[in-house]
């Protein structure tokens, strides 16, 4: 039961919102699971293959969403909620409907007199009472109430998009304003204002993890307990391409043009909002200008506009302004812990317990609540060896935008946690920080170790990383570099942390290789590129196996009417999609030896294949890939092949941070920031660098200045343009030093890689604020600490 749970949480995670417990049994006779094939990891020189997208995204000839016009298309406007909380008295779209230019105006009554759903969440998790878990359903137009500031309540189509905004202004809604509650330790309290009956006290769903008896006897008997209160604070995605959706209807079947990371999921959730099948809806991405998990599932928008399509019979469009990313795309993190680690004379870790609050949001998303409750369980003891854990979860309503998937996603606050724990003891133990850490960290023979949520660690050489860390970061040349700063009247602290990632999603994934006359080899991925470079690293798989030069080879992703699969969450493309294209490539070469062999009258066994060419061992008769599709009826060869990892992998790393501070300003400076990461097998370099570089650069920003803020009393968002939400700026970051240990592969898939793209966030959060505080001699602050956090603290030591 435990294995077909795990396996519905990796599916809801990838956007599979509809699916239910009852309908797993039948996918879980997946293929043979496979592991590491160390002749399937020879990338060879291709590793310092440049990025193959880059000359058409930086020369301007990218493909967006908001690039596309269709002809006779018209644009939508969303007449989005003012209040946090209110029940609609009335709406009236009289005056909306005279404007010049109008099209259309509805409302949640006029979708669901023409049949249209929620886009559907069955309840994955429970309540403490067994019930299943409770929320509003997620509508595409509010219905009845709004839960929060920027829910969409009326959706408004003209022939421009001037003419939709200004007809939008016309639209009169008429509220009855209720209590909000924005913070989820208010929001369980008694007297809390209720957001949806069902979920008593405003929780929607709670989970338990450990052995509640072990760790009470494990801190009965520890010599210390450490204790904290963190708040991981709530974050904006903040993708460079803000969303944009196209609905077109034609012979009876929708078309949505988009920019979506499941592409596949979200068609399936089209079928299930308008009742359909899904072979009704094809979704069609173009380039995405980064996703960050933001970009999973299905959105009301996306809804709409193909719900106008069908209405009008013509082409539909919407795009977010920036204001309405920051109200009505879904956030991320914001959640409230209290933890305590128990600890014996030695430092060793003897048990950890823990309690949080995560802040859901009101009207929660497919990832909602599988953050909180499944993924921050999975990775809050990292890479430390912990006897005993009693983990006590709650996912609580609130009147604010959903919370969901963003890089990291549960990884970075399970790992924040234990660091914080563990810095905090060493600082109340008076043991040295990384002493302490060495002292925990599991140690190669006791791998595979299964942890406390019935996950395995299938290899890691975790102090080897962290004295890689050390090393690249100079840790014994701080002291000079501490006095230099002082000659400049600035401090200087710097902070280490340990971390472990949990990656892979859904582990299945299926390409499709395609070889035509021309001898162009084309692979189908239901995996999708967001800026992270997989057109380069198929491009290399490919090359590869085949032999060929990469102008021979296509990848075609995003489009659900010729390639399909999971997507791209959880750092999974090259961990389970490159290992599936790997597959089909050595597939499709045992076919081409049997059509060869048929063609030249000679048998499979004394075929050979060498740089694109099928040749008779022993023989000069060949044939190229080109001459053997086009000798087939179809012109074309087609394989298929399937690949599931036989466990997640667990990539893992450490990073060391120096920070320079001046105490008369506050003002916060990266110094320096260094990593080293064990991803198993390395593919491309430069990318990979990229990736560890770009999530660095993430996790410095939660660090230091990034935090979505709602008015307590009103629940209007307060940080709603970059005006008030900072992001961090190239000038901001230091010279970015990543090293990558490749001696321990992953023994889990065919390439022995494993995920890199969330890996640099997680160890740049407790390493930047461990820096931070050892500037200032403070045992905490929350974060982010922003220059005036760190001045107040500089004077309260005055």
């Amino acid at each position: 039961m435990r294995q077909t749970r795990n396996l519905l949480y990796r599916l809801r995670y990838r956007g599979f919102e509809s699916l239910s417990l009852r309908q797993i049994p039948a996918m879980s006779a997946v293929p043979l699971q496979v592991q590491f094939d160390p002749a399937s990891a020879r990338f060879g020189a291709s590793r310092s293959q440049k990025r193959l997208e880059d000359e058409r995204l930086l020369l301007g000839k990218g493909l967006f969403s908001d690039d596309r016009v269709f002809e006779r298309q018209a644009w939508m406007v969303l007449v989005r909620s003012p209040h946090a909380h209110a029940r609609i008295s009335s709406i009236n779209s009289s005056e909306c409907r005279k404007h010049e230019g109008m099209l259309g105006a509805w409302s949640m009554v006029d979708l669901r007199t023409d049949g249209v759903k929620h886009i559907p969440f069955p309840p994955l998790f429970k309540r403490a009472d067994g019930s299943p878990m409770a929320a509003p359903p997620r509508t595409p137009l509010a219905e009845g109430k709004v839960f929060y500031v920027g829910q969409p309540v009326v959706a408004v189509v003209a022939e421009t998009r001037q003419q939709a905004q200004d007809a939008a202004e016309l639209v009169q809604v008429e509220y009855e304003d209720l209590p909000a509650v924005v913070d989820p330790r208010k929001a369980v309290a008694a007297g809390a204002p209720v957001i949806w009956d069902a979920a008593t006290g405003n929780v929607a769903a709670e989970a338990r993890y450990g052995d509640a008896a072990a760790a009470e006897a494990a801190f009965g008997r520890a010599a210390h307990v450490c204790h904290v209160e963190i708040h991981n604070q709530r974050l904006n995605a903040m993708a460079m391409e803000p969303r944009c959706a196209i609905g077109v209807h034609e012979a009876g079947r929708t078309t949505l043009y988009t920019q979506n990371q499941t592409p596949t999921a979200a068609r399936d959730l089209l079928g299930a909002v308008f009742g359909e099948p899904p072979a009704n809806f094809r979704l069609l991405n173009g380039d995405i200008g980064g996703g960050f998990g933001m970009k999973t599932g299905l959105t009301p928008e996306d809804a709409l506009v193909c719900y106008a399509a069908r209405k009008l019979g013509r082409p539909v469009k919407w795009r977010a302004e920036r204001a309405e990313e920051f109200l009505a795309a879904h956030m991320a993190r914001d959640q409230h812990y209290r933890a305590a680690l128990a600890l014996d004379r030695e430092g060793r870790i003897l048990a950890l317990r823990m309690e949080m609050l995560a802040n859901i949001g009101a009207v929660p998303v497919g990832s909602s609540a599988m953050i909180p409750l499944a993924m921050v369980a999975k990775v809050a003891t990292s890479a430390y060896r912990v006897p005993a854990v009693d983990y006590r979860i709650k996912g609580v309503l609130t009147n604010t935008m959903a919370t969901g998937a963003y890089r990291g996603a549960g990884r970075p606050e399970g790992n924040y946690l234990i660091e914080r724990l563990l810095e905090k003891a060493a600082r109340e133990m008076r043991i040295d920080r990384v002493e302490l850490r060495r002292r925990n960290l599991l140690k190669p023979e006791e791998l595979p170790y299964k942890t406390h949520v019935g996950e395995t660690y299938d290899s890691g050489e975790f102090e080897r990383m962290l004295d890689g860390a050390l090393q690249a970061a100079d840790w014994e040349g701080f002291e000079k570099r501490v006095a230099e700063s002082k000659k400049r009247g600035k401090l200087r602290g710097r902070g280490v942390s340990v971390y472990l990632e949990w990656t892979g999603a859904l582990p299945t994934e299926t390409v499709d290789i395609e070889i035509d006359a021309e001898g162009t080899v084309t692979v189908f991925s239901g995996t999708q590129a967001m800026g992270q470079g997989l057109e380069t690293t198929y491009t290399q798989l490919v090359t590869e196996v085949f032999g060929i030069s990469s102008d021979k080879v296509r990848i075609v992703q995003g489009d659900t009417d010729r390639a399909n699969g999971v997507g791209s969450v959880g750092s999974r493309s090259a961990f389970v999609g490159g290992s599936a294209v790997v597959a089909a490539g050595r597939k499709a070469i045992v076919q081409l030896k049997e059509l060869a062999a048929e063609a030249l009258e000679a048998a499979s066994a004394d075929m050979e294949f060498r740089d694109g060419r099928l040749r008779i061992a022993g023989t000069d008769r060949s044939m190229t890939l080109a001459e053997l599709a086009a000798a087939q009826d179809s012109r074309i060869v087609r394989v298929s092949a399937t690949q599931t990892p036989s466990t997640p992998s667990w990539p893992n790393g450490a990073q060391v941070a120096e920070v320079e501070i001046d105490p008369e300003t506050g003002e916060v400076a990266l110094a320096r920031l260094s990593s080293c990461d064990d991803i198993g097998r390395v593919i491309n370099h430069a990318i990979v660098e990229g990736q560890i570089h770009g999530g660095m650069a993430q996790g410095a920003g939660q660090a230091l200045w990034e935090q979505v803020r709602y008015d307590g009393d009103s629940g209007q968002l307060v940080s709603g343009s970059l005006m008030d939400y900072c992001v961090p700026r190239a000038d901001q970051l230091p010279p970015l030093h990543a090293r990558f240990d490749e001696s321990v592969p992953c023994k889990t898939n065919l390439l022995g890689v494993k995920g890199c793209g969330e890996l640099g966030t997680i160890g740049a959060v407790p390493a930047v604020v461990h820096a931070v505080l050892d500037a200032l001699e403070v045992p905490h602050l929350e974060m982010p600490l922003t220059p005036e956090k760190v001045w107040r603290a500089l004077r309260r030591d005055r």
